[in-house]
């Protein structure tokens, strides 16, 4: 506003009315062709993400745009690679679109009963014993987690 106004009302009077810094207005005014700069390599730079987002046929995202940008021995930050390919929606492709479970659940089944009524308390060690088996992924593939026991006396095992 200050900028648009400055034929018509002093600079020194705007800026005390708006409460601003002159100092805050002159470095804005300094910044302009700065910023215009900024604005022309962004546009370049998408330009170059694009061309290497289409020749991995839509796969990159950022980590692999940003590492074939410095191959290219462009200094680029991954931020910026990041938020120019978000607001250009450029999106690269993956493979994890969500859970999957290791099994498949049966909807017809009827679940298992309980069979000590969520009553954890046990006469004696051993009497009433129950686990958890819990899924970790991995990088080698999963991991099977099994914890016991939980002691409880309505099961027993073995002979």
């Amino acid at each position: 506003m200050i900028h648009a106004e400055k034929a018509h009302y002093p600079i020194v009077l705007m800026c005390r009315v708006l409460r601003i810094a002159r100092s805050s207005y002159y470095a804005w005014a300094a910044g302009e062709q700065a910023r215009e700069a900024r604005c022309r390599q962004d546009q370049a730079l998408v330009h170059e993400i694009t061309v290497i987002h289409l020749a991995s046929r839509g796969t990159y995202g950022v980590p692999r745009v940003h590492a074939e940008l410095r191959r290219q021995g462009q200094a680029v930050n991954r931020k910026r690679v990041e938020r120019l390919m978000r607001e250009h929606g450029i999106a690269g492709h993956s493979r994890r679109t969500g859970r999957r479970s290791l099994t498949r659940a049966d909807r017809t089944a009827a679940p298992a009963p309980d069979l000590i009524g969520r009553d954890f308390t046990a006469p004696a060690p051993g009497l009433r014993v129950a686990g958890d088996i819990t899924y970790v992924p991995t990088t080698e593939g999963w991991l099977y987690l099994v914890k016991l026991p939980l002691i409880v006396d309505t099961w027993r095992l073995g002979p």
